[in-house]
């Protein structure tokens, strides 16, 4: 049988939009629209015409290293030979031990617990139980609630569905998990508070933080789950003082600060974690994506001892786990892409590289659709405005005519491989493996300027 079914491209197509349920897609009518993807190198990748594009998302903010690290999969192929499987349901394995390890030295403060999953959303699912289940511990059960900011996008499960806050995500599931609720976020190029001082206007969302607390009642808020830098809507940078402000909040009312850095760790920003950046210490890293560089499915929750300490002495255990969380093949290969990281320098590089990629990228301002650049290290949205003037953006129908039926498709024929996005004001998202330089922002750059500017005949 899989001789056959792989004797052909066209066969393997046809499966493909027969048989195989595509992610946050429509389903392909015919193969000859379905991209196929077959090989990556270093920040490219290939379809099966041979034809060659920069991946300017590193898959989906994930191939840190870049593609085709042929040791990687040699570190795997020798774990799964040695052993390939066993839960941490009350066993450890030598791979998890050591990468817990690795990520608490790495993390800042006291977070020294790391409890291993397999994805982001599933991060984010244990995030919010364990703070519910500390807070009963503590005999203070009614703290339940959470916090975050509109457009924020924290994951697919239920409880992290609850926990986004894209409206246009969560209508044909509901009903969801109650309890949560939502504070501004920063987008400063649309702010109506302090549109001309950024400081004033990052203590001004941060306040709304304690006031949506005080309007719950302390007593029932556990936690507000906060990206370093936004994803959703584009890359909202925090401002000066913001993070700062966030943690005496909580500290103040007894709610946890959950730093969900599932894009922004692991160099993303240019240090292993994105609280290190801002300089906060959160009481919850949670983080995925990066961890493997995407060369196996793992991600963890990183607590502090603080909240370990009602679980130290046996007495409770947290009901909670995952059959693969701390997979020895995925924990073995994490750890050899940690060793990357320190070899290649690949944190400093970016650190060096950012600004060039900024400015590089703030070329197309002289666009008329290019309204805002914004991000920080390599994470950079490029919000698109039908009048640069007024920052209006564009209708319904002209977003769905611009970015999703002409730019996603024509960037990708151009050469790139980003995202074109309108969950919130319509940007376009760049965040490419982090190996890349000079000659790659330059590539981004033409390919983005002649695809936008044949975009701006569709207005």
């Amino acid at each position: 049988m899989t001789e056959t079914l792989y004797s052909t491209e066209t066969r393997l197509k046809t499966a493909a939009r027969d048989h195989l349920w595509m992610h946050f897609s429509p389903q392909p009518q015919s193969y000859e629209e379905l991209p196929m993807i077959v090989r990556g190198d270093g920040a490219y990748v290939y379809d099966d015409a041979g034809r060659k594009y920069l991946d300017g998302l590193a898959g989906l903010f994930v191939v840190q290293v870049g593609h085709g690290r042929t040791e990687l999969g040699e570190v795997m192929a020798r774990q799964a030979s040695e052993l390939a499987f066993f839960p941490l349901w009350s066993y450890a394995n030598k791979p998890a031990a050591a990468l817990a390890e690795r990520l608490a030295h790495l993390a800042p403060g006291d977070l020294n617990k790391v409890f291993f999953t397999n994805s982001g959303s599933e991060a984010v699912e244990s995030a919010w139980k364990l703070a519910k289940q500390y807070f009963r511990l503590m005999g203070k059960p009614q703290k339940h609630k959470v916090l975050s900011r509109t457009t924020a996008y924290h994951g697919t499960t239920h409880g992290a569905l609850s926990i986004t806050g894209i409206p246009e995500l969560k209508h044909d599931f509901e009903p969801l998990v109650p309890s949560t609720h939502r504070v501004p976020n920063t987008n400063f190029y649309r702010a109506e508070h302090y549109p001309d001082d950024i400081v004033a206007f990052g203590l001004w969302a941060a306040d709304q933080i304690e006031a949506q607390i005080l309007a719950e009642g302390p007593e029932s808020v556990a936690a507000v789950f906060l990206e370093p830098v936004q994803n959703a809507g584009g890359c909202f940078p925090p401002p000066p003082g913001y993070f700062e402000r966030v943690r005496q909040i909580c500290d103040q009312y007894d709610v946890l600060l959950v730093s969900d850095e599932v894009i922004c760790a692991f160099g993303r920003l240019g240090t292993y974690f994105g609280a290190e950046k801002f300089g906060y210490t959160p009481d919850i890293i949670i983080c995925a994506k990066g961890l493997t560089s995407g060369y196996a499915p793992m991600g963890a929750m990183i607590a502090s001892d603080r909240l370990f300490e009602p679980f130290a002495s046996g007495k409770s255990f947290f009901k909670h786990g995952y059959t693969f969380g701390g997979h020895p093949v995925a924990a073995a290969v994490a750890m050899a892409n940690l060793d990357i990281f320190e070899r290649e320098n690949i944190n400093e590089n970016v650190l060096d590289r950012e600004a060039l990629f900024r400015s590089t990228l703030e070329k197309l301002l002289d666009l008329p659709l290019v309204g805002d650049v914004r991000g920080d290290g390599y994470f950079y949205g490029i919000e698109l405005v039908k009048d640069k003037g007024t920052k209006e953006t564009f209708t319904p129908e002209e977003s769905q005519r611009i970015l999703k039926t002409f730019l996603s498709k024509q960037l990708f024929e151009n050469g790139l491989y980003c995202r074109a996005d309108d969950r919130g004001d319509p940007v376009i998202q760049l965040s490419p493996p982090l190996i890349v330089g000079e000659s790659e922002f330059n590539e981004m750059e033409q390919i983005l300027r002649a695809t936008l500017t044949a975009a701006e005949s569709l207005l």
